[in-house]
């Protein structure tokens, strides 16, 4: 039996530190054990982000497999392509969910009555700020944990990515059950399971993100190439380490 010295000890235990004891066995969950540990322990207080990418759709799949309610969340910039808005509408119909919409404060007319006209081939990373971060903020304030399909292989920025971390920048728990996946993983579990996905992806497109910020990819190119083309910049900031 605890002491009540040691049970005091273990409640000024910081949520960082119960994570970072956790870790290690982490790393060996799969993507369904990530997901059920997510939503016994946090419930109704953790929610998937979905911008229903390849591995977004997969995490989808997957929670709908644990066999307990669970929440989808997506940043909806206003600038999404048709084909993920029509995603969106099959998955809600395909797993019976309703995926919450975040949307940024200003409008896009409000946001070039005050930036300027296409902010984002003058500033990207403001507008990303604008649309994707500051919404993205405000939603996760509300939770406890929040899960994403990030891949250590999509880009230097994610090599370290763990599968349960504390994140520091929004201020809760942060599963990555795809960390360790590959594109070729990805895509195998999508044809097993016959999950619906974006038809952009057969267009060379393996990253989707806004209308403007977006191309298809040239044979030879980095995956990532297709995101904010002409610019130094591989992230949006959802997932900097600050």
């Amino acid at each position: 039996m605890a002491t009540r010295n040691s049970i005091g000890e273990a409640a000024m235990e910081s949520p960082e530190q119960l994570i970072a004891g956790l870790q290690g066995q982490a790393e060996s969950w799969t993507p369904g054990e990530a997901l059920r540990w997510g939503l016994a322990r946090f419930e109704r207080s953790l929610a998937v982000a979905s911008s229903f990418g390849a591995e977004d759709v997969v995490l989808i799949d997957a929670a709908s497999r644990v066999g307990s309610p669970f929440r989808v969340f997506t940043l909806d910039t206003d600038f999404l392509f048709p084909e993920t808005y029509a995603l969106i509408d099959t998955i809600e119909r395909r797993y019976g969910i309703e995926v919450e919409r975040t949307h940024p404060e200003l409008t896009p007319e409000a946001q070039a009555e005050k930036f300027g006209a296409a902010l984002w081939a003058s500033q990207p990373d403001q507008c990303c700020e604008i649309r994707k971060v500051e919404p993205l903020k405000k939603y996760l304030a509300g939770l406890r944990a929040w899960v994403t399909g990030v891949r250590r292989d999509q880009a230097p920025t994610r090599a370290n990515t763990r599968k349960l971390e504390w994140d520091a920048k929004f201020g809760l728990v942060k599963l990555n059950p795809l960390a360790d996946w590959s594109s070729p993983q990805v895509w195998d579990y999508i044809k097993a399971h016959d999950v619906p996905y974006n038809p952009l992806h057969d267009r060379n497109y393996p990253s989707i993100g806004c209308t403007y910020c977006t191309r298809p990819v040239q044979a030879g190119e980095d995956p990532r190439a297709g995101r904010w083309s002409g610019f130094n910049k591989i992230e949006c900031g959802l997932h900097i380490k600050s």
